[in-house]
């Protein structure tokens, strides 16, 4: 009996006060039938990274559950119940499980931006206290569920951008608060129901990219509200655009482009907001209405059978944008008034297609701003001899096109070094406080039906609506980028920064993130049409925020139950720790007389071929005891010293820190992995050491240092053209073998110029790839399927945008990186300098035909047609859409291209000209750079990572 109480006691002692806790708490739970509900969700998906696996454990509301959240009790019976159930863009797969319908408190089912399938279950209709439904951006298949229409309380339902079928159930009618109805890019047939014109609060009708027919419901034209209609890429064969859609009074934009659309086009001249009308690519007839709302931006009537003049009127249009009315039948003259009346701001565009007409005069002098863009071939006045200049506009494709925007960006003349960017701070653009350094959250955003078609002129406003809806000062947002897609959208890349105060804070705290994260995922912004319905597509916590968790709003508990809890854990504790006590100092003598045996046994069964092993010894006398002066910089995993073996090798050493430690398998595991990787352009690994509770990596020591050394201001020895072009080759080609000849592939995932390090004949070796970066495995057909990563990996300036937003890495995503490589060994820029992006600093130069405006000075002379297609392969690499961006195959093929049309004497740098000189630590090492750009992995095993080193470059 004593001999079970001396075991079981402190097990029994915990269990009595786990019991007393519960007893305490469990006046406050869970309905049950909403835990099993969750629990049968779960069970329906598949999550790869487990963000789900605690979902049978405890109590969704005071356990920290991702994207559950719960509030205060609910009704009498004493139960709190799940409110909102936010799982956005986790990449999962699976289906909606029917049970979902039993949360009968939902407000917000959010499952956007996933690879879910199956069909959408009926039960969620029984929802009734439902306000968002959010599905889109998934793989959902099937009808719409006709039971969704019993949601009364709805007020935005999106299923865009998934494989839905079927009809739009004539019960949706009854939505009765229904705001935004996002059903587009679907496969969705038959008509539109009449009966969706008794939704009096309807204010965005998204149907386009659909299979509609049949007429187009003349009844919408009693929609009060309705700001947004967009219907383009259906089929409505032979139908008319009713002429009661002029009745529409609050329509800020319409668009039917390609409907199969005849007739003409209605009098649109008393809807006093109209800003977008795109009815182009129908069977159009008639002339153009003579009169339209002056706050008319796009005007896009191309690909009709229009016939008459163009309005001289369209002159009092002061903000038009764009007036696209080629392959029409339009006659007389062009009225140059149209640009004449009006005066430009820097960044106004304005382009006028008129190519394919039967126009034959300007009425004017054909004297353009340079923000005006004319398009007139192929109609008869590109004959008239008596207009000097006309050749010019009459190609297929004017030149000045004005459709491509540049993304904002900012000059500081702030010290680089002073902002720590390898934790993703960096200088705050426009901050009234000079230089102030901080880390940003990056969001990804789309504006999915804007009313404009050139975005700069109003970038100015935009950022005023959304730091004003935020509750943020203006300087707090930064638009990073934006790209148009088909649609037209308008994706960009934002970056919010933490208010400068009083206390100096350069991060946001967990509150205020989790309130600008919730002003996004739960629509709370004013409303504002000329921009658009918007959608949230990525909220990314990297650096100091990527241990932050979001998913639940935990509820408040009492505070005498606090204090039953508080007393009750402290009696626990006392006892407990008594008894652990006095356990712990008994067993630890026997744990220290089995623990050296342990190791050396399990240094015998897990040896690994072809790597040697150190012992700590053998490391402790080639670094001199881990000497201060033999250090020669440190990174992510610890420090990296020189080190001479035995036999007077010449080594790199990695010494773990404690943080970076791993379990013994996982270590060995690695290093079988990169013992089996060989290649000429690979840092060698040497052999390791696990002994004495250190983990050391022993490499190949590389005497030039990283290829970021020889590209720094401070180097003193030049690379010219023939030598880069070499390195960029040698990478490429080490690259490939990772991706194509490793078993199993390796994603590289890190690459960037402090991880290309040079030898003695200036060969490049690529460093930094491990297990944490393998690659998928093929599928049945023989490719890669796309690789999903929990966080983001890599260093700021050299990460793939795609990459980073959709968290799917890929082989490409190793192709832009080692891209933004090719242009630092052209220009010599980092890859983010002073506040600007180095990408869309040479796109910039290389559309206006300055390209070697940027070479680095440093190169000397170089043969220029080499130089353009290097520069062009770099570009090509950076693109933002990973398909255009070109395989790692097909950038080693190009580089050897162009080694072939170098001259002789610069193709290749002789191996004799840079032997191995070094004989000490301070002048050349294996990783000997100051790089202000360096990072640390953000996640993931760092075997190999970079390295922040403490000695000058040479």
């Amino acid at each position: 009996m004593m001999l079970l109480v001396r075991f079981c006691g402190p097990l029994l002692l915990v269990s009595y006060c786990s019991l007393v806790f519960l007893a305490v708490a469990r006046t406050s739970i869970t309905d049950p039938s909403e835990v099993n509900a969750l629990l049968a969700a779960r069970n329906s998906l598949i999550d790869p990274f487990k963000h789900l696996e605690n979902w049978d454990k405890g109590d969704p509301c005071t356990s920290n559950w991702t994207g559950v959240v719960c509030y205060d009790t609910i009704g009498t019976d004493g139960y709190r119940r799940v409110q909102e159930l936010q799982l956005l863009n986790m990449n999962l797969s699976g289906n909606l499980a029917p049970q979902l319908g039993q949360l009968s408190q939902l407000k917000i089912l959010d499952f956007m931006w996933n690879e879910l399938d199956g069909s959408i279950p009926k039960e969620i209709g029984n929802i009734s206290s439902l306000r968002l439904l959010l599905l889109n951006g998934n793989k959902l298949s099937g009808a719409l569920p006709d039971e969704l229409g019993c949601l009364s309380n709805l007020t935005r339902l999106q299923v865009d951008e998934n494989k839905i079928s079927g009809q739009i159930p004539k019960s949706y009618a009854n939505l009765s608060s229904v705001k935004h109805l996002h059903l587009n890019n679907n496969s969705i047939s038959g008509q539109i129901p009449s009966e969706l014109s008794k939704l009096s609060s309807l204010l965005h009708l998204l149907l386009d990219n659909n299979n509609l027919s049949g007429n187009l419901p003349s009844e919408l034209s009693n929609l009060p509200e309705l700001r947004i209609l967009q219907l383009d890429n259906n089929n409505f064969s032979g139908s008319e655009i009713p002429a009661t859609y002029r009745n529409l009074s609050k329509l800020v934009k319409l668009s039917l482009r390609n409907c199969s659309l005849r007739g003409a086009i209605p009098d649109f001249s008393s809807i006093p907001d109209l800003s977008y009308l795109d009815l182009s690519w129908n069977d159009l007839t008639g002339t153009i209405p003579s009169k339209l709302s002056v706050n008319m931006t796009t005007i896009n009537l191309s690909g009709n059978r229009l016939n008459g003049s163009i309005p001289g009127s369209f002159s009092n249009l002061l903000i038009l944008q764009r007036l696209s009315l080629e392959n029409n039948l339009f006659t007389g003259s062009i009225p140059a008034n149209i640009w004449q009346n009006r005066s430009f701001n820097t960044n106004d565009r304005l382009t006028l297609d008129l190519r394919n007409n039967s126009l034959s005069k300007i009425l004017g002098k054909l004297n353009l701003p340079h923000n005006v863009t004319l398009r007139l071939g192929g109609n008869p006045v590109c004959i008239d001899a008596y207009v000097s200049n006309i050749d010019q506009f009459c190609g297929s494709e004017a030149e000045g096109d004005g459709t491509t925007e540049s993304s904002t960006n900012y000059t500081t003349t702030c010290p680089i070094q002073a902002c720590p960017v390898d934790n993703f701070f960096e200088y705050v653009p426009e901050s009234p406080v000079p230089c102030f350094c901080a880390s940003p959250l990056r969001i990804g955003y789309r504006l999915k039906s804007p009313s404009f078609s050139y975005f700069l002129p109003y970038i100015y406003l935009f950022e005023k609506y959304l730091t004003s809806a935020l509750e943020l000062e203006p300087y707090q947002l930064y638009i990073d980028s934006f790209i148009w897609e088909e649609g037209p959208r308008v994706k960009m890349y934002l970056k919010l920064f933490p208010a400068w105060n009083d206390e100096h804070s350069h991060i946001f705290n967990s509150t205020e993130v989790q309130r600008l994260r919730r002003m996004f995922t739960s629509w709370n912004f004013r409303r504002t049409d000329f921009f658009g319905p918007y959608e949230l597509l990525n909220f990314t916590l990297v650096g100091p925020y990527s241990e932050m968790n979001f998913g639940t709003q935990r509820t408040r508990i009492s505070k005498g139950v606090w204090a039953a809890i508080t007393l009750g854990a402290i009696a626990c504790t006392v006892v407990a720790s008594t008894i652990v006590t006095l356990l712990i100092v008994r067993r630890n003598a026997r744990y220290h007389q089995n623990l050296s045996r342990k190791r050396l046994s399990s240094k015998i069964s897990m040896k690994v071929d072809g790597v040697k092993f150190f012992s700590f010894k053998e490391m402790a006398l080639a670094t001199d005891n881990f000497n201060s002066l033999a250090q020669v910089g440190r990174g992510g995993y610890g420090k990296v010293y020189r080190g001479i073996l035995s036999d007077n090798t010449t080594v790199a050493i990695k010494r773990a820190e404690q943080g970076s430690l791993q379990g013994q398998k996982e270590f060995f595991t690695e290093i079988g992995l990169l013992s089996r990787l060989h290649h000429r352009n690979l840092v060698s690994l040497i052999g390791y050491c696990d002994e004495k509770g250190e983990q050391m990596l022993v490499y190949e020591f590389l005497p030039n240092g990283t290829l970021r050394d020889w590209l720094s201001a401070k180097a003193k020895e030049k690379l010219n053209f023939g030598m880069r072009l070499n390195i960029a080759l040698g990478s490429a080609k080490g690259i490939l073998y990772l991706h194509t000849e490793a078993n199993p592939p390796v994603f590289h995932r890190d690459i960037k110029a402090s991880n290309i390090l040079l030898d003695s004949k200036l060969i490049a070796k690529v460093a930094d790839f491990g297990l944490s970066r393998l690659a998928p495995v093929q599928n049945d057909e023989g490719t890669l399927l796309n690789h999903v990563s929990t966080v983001v990996k890599g260093t700021p300036g050299y990460i793939d945008p795609e990459y980073f937003l959709t968290h799917k890495l890929t082989d490409k995503s190793d192709v832009y990186s080692l891209g933004i490589v090719f242009l630092e060994l052209l220009t010599g820029m980092h890859p983010i300098f002073h506040g600007k992006n180095i990408v869309r600093e040479v796109a910039m130069v290389h559309r206006a035909g300055m390209m070697f405006s940027v070479i680095d000075s440093r190169m000397g002379s170089y043969p220029s047609e080499c130089v353009e297609r290097f520069g062009s392969l770099a570009l090509r690499c950076c693109h933002d859409t990973p398909e255009n961006r070109p395989s790692m195959l097909e950038v080693v093929r190009e580089l050897e291209n162009i080694l072939k049309m170098m001259p002789e004497t610069d193709a290749i740098f002789s191996e004799s000209m840079y032997p191995y000189s070094g004989t000490s630590a301070s002048s050349s090492s294996f990783y000997t750079s100051i790089n202000q750009y360096a990072s640390s992995s953000v996640s993931g095993s760092d075997l190999i990572s970079d390295v922040t080193p403490t000695i000058n470059p040479r």
